[in-house]
């Protein structure tokens, strides 16, 4: 039997703690640092999302977990130059892989940060540069080129852990958990989430274009790896808002939203345009942007907040954001599970939601589809749920 002894479990208290698996050779190996047990949640979980990412829409793939939910998720859809400034990575050389993790990241900056990254393909210089300028606990890959390495080695004073993963090893078709010293088994969720799945459209709106049925995989992809209930919002072959483990629906749909506006808030010119003083770092900026756009700031926050630029902006007015928002369209929403009321419908409607793929099958499912149809939506009932616990 293979295994690995950890530091600890969820908790430092935790101990003793390892992995091991009984069939086998661990199918990971550890190339740099001592990843954890909670890393190790993330990194298996998140190369699941990506690989399926790959192998679905045959372009690099890349995530971006905290707490074994992405907070980002991606394919290497290339970026228009507001998204590279969004991003901070305006005159990097990315390559496709680097371009993916790049809008993984981007996503949700302030979830992200600390993630664990997962990279469907060998991580390339371009991609390790930009890890490497990250704050981030760990990545998964299938692979490393030699430089690439030699950068990841280097971060973290030599600590960053670098876990390279068997690209074909597949699980075992049963798995087992314990809880309370009990025993769980169930068969793997192996289903591939495909084209195929977007026959079923119950709107009156029936055409989903390239793009579109792109980004529906994206978002049931994404929920498939993602703590139920969740709701996911994709665009430009990217998560943009992603709400996880809620104990209701609308509320995954409205911290969604809420993530899906403030990305693209974060691509108002008046964001873009922010006039930082000299030597603010990256973190800085970040959380300067997220208070400026919450606007509401104490007086305290506000005196920090100052101290981020060379001449502090006027505040994000109410009225340049509804004008802004109003511009956000063509986005999709997928669920993991059927939408049970039409609020939700309503909730994704105001922000620029044209596109659902949801389960169905709730006894709401007419009133439901009246609503996206009031709205010219196109919903896609797959019949299939992806909760994931």
């Amino acid at each position: 039997m293979d295994e690995l002894a950890l530091k600890y479990g969820c908790n430092p208290h935790q101990k003793p703690a390892r992995i091991f698996n009984r069939h086998g050779p661990l199918p990971f190996s550890v190339l740099n640092g001592a990843p954890g047990y909670i890393n190790l949640l993330d990194a298996f979980n998140s190369w699941q999302l990506v690989k399926e990412l790959r192998e679905t829409l045959d372009t690099p793939a890349a995530a971006s977990f905290k707490h074994v939910s992405p907070a980002g998720a991606a394919i290497g859809v290339p970026l228009n130059d507001d998204l590279k400034k969004a991003y901070f990575v305006e005159g990097m050389d990315l390559s496709p892989l680097a371009v993916a993790y790049a809008r993984a990241r981007g996503a949700d900056r302030l979830s992200s940060y600390g993630d664990w990254a997962a990279l469907s393909d060998p991580v390339d210089v371009a991609t390790a540069r930009l890890l490497r300028r990250e704050v981030s606990d760990g990545v998964i890959a299938p692979g490393y080129h030699p430089e690439a390495l030699d950068i990841l080695r280097k971060k973290k004073g030599g600590a960053y852990p670098v876990l390279e993963v068997d690209p074909d090893y597949k699980p075992m078709e049963t798995e087992c958990r314990e809880v309370f010293g009990l025993t769980f088994e169930q068969q793997c969720n192996d289903l591939d989430a495909g084209p195929e799945m977007l026959g079923n459209v119950v709107t009156r709106r029936k055409e989903i274009p390239p793009d579109k049925a792109r980004d529906m995989l994206v978002a049931t992809i994404t929920l498939k790896f993602t703590q139920s209930n969740s709701i996911c919002f994709a665009l430009q072959g990217q998560a943009i808002g992603v709400g996880a483990g809620q104990q209701n629906r609308l509320a995954c749909t409205d911290i969604a939203a809420g993530k899906a506006e403030a990305w693209f808030l974060r691509q108002h010119p008046a964001v873009l345009n922010l006039d930082f003083r000299k030597g603010a770092r990256r973190p800085e900026k970040i959380n300067a942007i997220e208070l400026y756009l919450k606007g509401d700031m104490t007086p305290e926050e506000q005196r920090a907040w100052r101290v981020s630029f060379r001449k502090a902006p006027p505040p994000f007015g109410d009225a340049p954001r509804r004008e802004w928002l109003q511009r956000l369209g063509g986005v999709t929403l997928g669920s993991d599970a059927y939408i049970p009321f039409r609020d939700n419908i309503d909730r994704a409607a105001r922000t620029g939601v044209e596109y659902v793929i949801q389960t169905g099958g709730s006894v709401q499912d007419d009133v439901v589809t009246a609503a996206a149809d009031q709205y010219g939506m196109v919903m896609v009932n797959t019949g299939i749920r992806l909760f994931h616990h």
